[in-house]
């Protein structure tokens, strides 16, 4: 069974089930999960219920160019700022203003970030440019998906117990180096605080995750989906991208980030926990993203 019909599902009922518009749901799933294109699926499938649909994601609020680049320099020593992708290369006031726009009723242009610029480091579109989305109101859903939607900070305790633990087993299964240091995920971690307001405008949850199995580390297969969404893209643009081993470098930097932070759509942080508890909805799938679970959060 596709992923499609248990999060149409889940989404029309939620939706039903709230008075006020837009319901706000959020969709985390680890690279190559299929998230982006299920969201794009979902909104097409929402739009045939007559339900006026906002699509955002996480990667369309990077900080501009210059924006990572400052971030890179100004914290040298940090692997896991090397490029885009890890919280802290987000433009948070950014998100916000867009979320604050579409709960308003307010006419909004979804800002996009073009990956493909600066030889691929990427840049912040400007607004109004060619092939803008722009959305006018009344919204009745509002779509926000991305790798680490739903993560929340760790005690300093918890990220402690979590390298010598959790960490160093996951090294160990999937064969990653020491390229990272302790002091790298505190400094996300102290960051990821900043994402809390964005996770507060959320009502319900989805998560795409991998099936566990008894062979392998559950995160394994992401490498396996990731360098299949490398090779389609190569084999249509004349063979341009990352080697195999350009992608596992680009994976081993996620993975912290599901190690330490992946249970926070269900924990929080401290005392505070996720509007969506109680409210949300977990599809596990197979390495062919065949559903083969499906569980209440």
């Amino acid at each position: 069974m596709s992923a499609l019909k248990p999060l149409l599902a889940h989404v029309l009922q939620a939706a039903a089930a709230t008075a006020t518009r837009p319901l706000f749901v959020a969709l985390q799933g680890p690279q190559g999960s299929g998230k982006s294109y299920l969201s794009a699926l979902l909104v097409s499938e929402l739009r045939s219920h007559s339900l006026n649909v906002a699509l955002l994601s996480l990667d369309d609020i990077y900080l501009p160019h210059a924006g990572l680049v400052s971030l890179s320099e100004t914290h040298p020593d940090n692997a896991l700022w090397r490029g885009r992708g890890q919280p802290g290369t987000h433009d948070i006031p950014l998100g916000l203003q867009v979320l604050t726009q579409l709960r308003d009723g307010k006419r909004v242009e979804i800002p996009r970030f073009e990956k493909s610029l600066f030889d691929g480091e990427g840049d912040r579109l400007p607004v109004g440019s060619e092939g803008a989305v722009v959305v006018a109101p009344p919204v009745d859903v509002v779509i926000f998906e991305g790798w680490c939607v739903g993560f929340y900070p760790v005690s300093s305790a918890e990220l402690d117990a979590r390298w010598d633990g959790a960490w160093a087993e996951e090294r160990r299964h999937l064969g990653m180096g020491e390229s990272m240091r302790k002091e790298d995920v505190l400094q996300v971690n102290e960051t990821l605080k900043e994402y809390i307001p964005l996770w507060d405008f959320f009502n319900t949850f989805v998560q795409l995750q991998p099936s566990p199995s008894s062979e392998e580390s559950p995160l394994s297969v992401i490498y396996n989906w990731r360098l299949e969404q490398e090779h389609h893209m190569k084999a249509r643009n004349g063979g341009k991208g990352m080697t195999d081993a350009g992608v596992k470098a680009f994976v081993d930097r996620y993975i912290p980030g599901y190690v330490f932070f992946g249970d926070g759509p269900t924990v929080g942080f401290g005392s505070q926990q996720p509007r969506w508890i109680g409210n949300s909805l977990r599809i596990l799938v197979d390495h062919n993203r065949v559903v083969v679970g499906i569980e209440s959060m």
